[in-house]
């Protein structure tokens, strides 16, 4: 099964929203971080694609039409050249209010992970690879930095805009509603 839909739009940008509502519109199951907390041994596979040591996205998206949210969108490129039928969503959102969304959510509770989940493999597994992903590999480590954050939110929504052809291409807000992806 192909990809159909990359979603490119960082977490907290309404993936979850896009998530369900790809799923009701016939594009599902849709990947989301979800899976790397359903299933921690998918963590291990993303960690080598962000070291570039594998691109086997018919293995990591195996029974899947769709993705959204990390890890899928840190790799919208590489998605859109293996698929190249697939549509790519951006969902977009205003920067500082997605900043500070992240930093009370996800970013809060990355930091949060108790400590005895280092002794576990799993949870090793899963813990480097919020990191390499997203906090150290997409935000080299100053995501507490808003400014350096923003600068960095903003510019992969505008090379999203750069990379993928207009009519290949849905920017999408969630208040938007279901129009624009009907």
């Amino acid at each position: 099964m192909a990809l159909k839909v990359i979603g490119a739009g960082f977490g907290r940008t309404g993936t979850a929203s896009l998530q369900r509502a790809l799923e009701i519109l016939g594009f599902g199951p849709c990947y989301h971080m979800f899976e790397v907390r359903r299933q921690p041994w998918r963590a291990r596979a993303w960690r080598l694609a962000v070291r570039g040591q594998t691109s086997d996205w018919a293995s990591i998206f195996k029974g899947f039409q769709s993705t959204v949210d990390w890890p899928g969108c840190r790799f919208y490129k590489e998605l859109a050249d293996e698929y190249p039928q697939a549509l790519v969503i951006l969902t977009v959102r205003e920067s500082h209010s997605w900043h500070d969304s992240c930093l009370r959510t996800i970013h809060a509770l990355a930091l949060a992970l108790p400590p005895f989940l280092q002794l576990v493999p799993i949870g090793r597994q899963i813990r480097s690879m919020l990191f390499e992903v997203i906090w150290d590999g997409t935000f080299d480590g100053r995501f507490e930095d808003s400014k350096y954050a923003i600068g960095v939110f903003e510019d992969h929504n505008q090379q999203v805009r750069d990379t993928i052809p207009a009519q290949r291409l849905l920017e999408f807000e969630v208040t938007q509603g279901w129009q624009p992806l009907c």
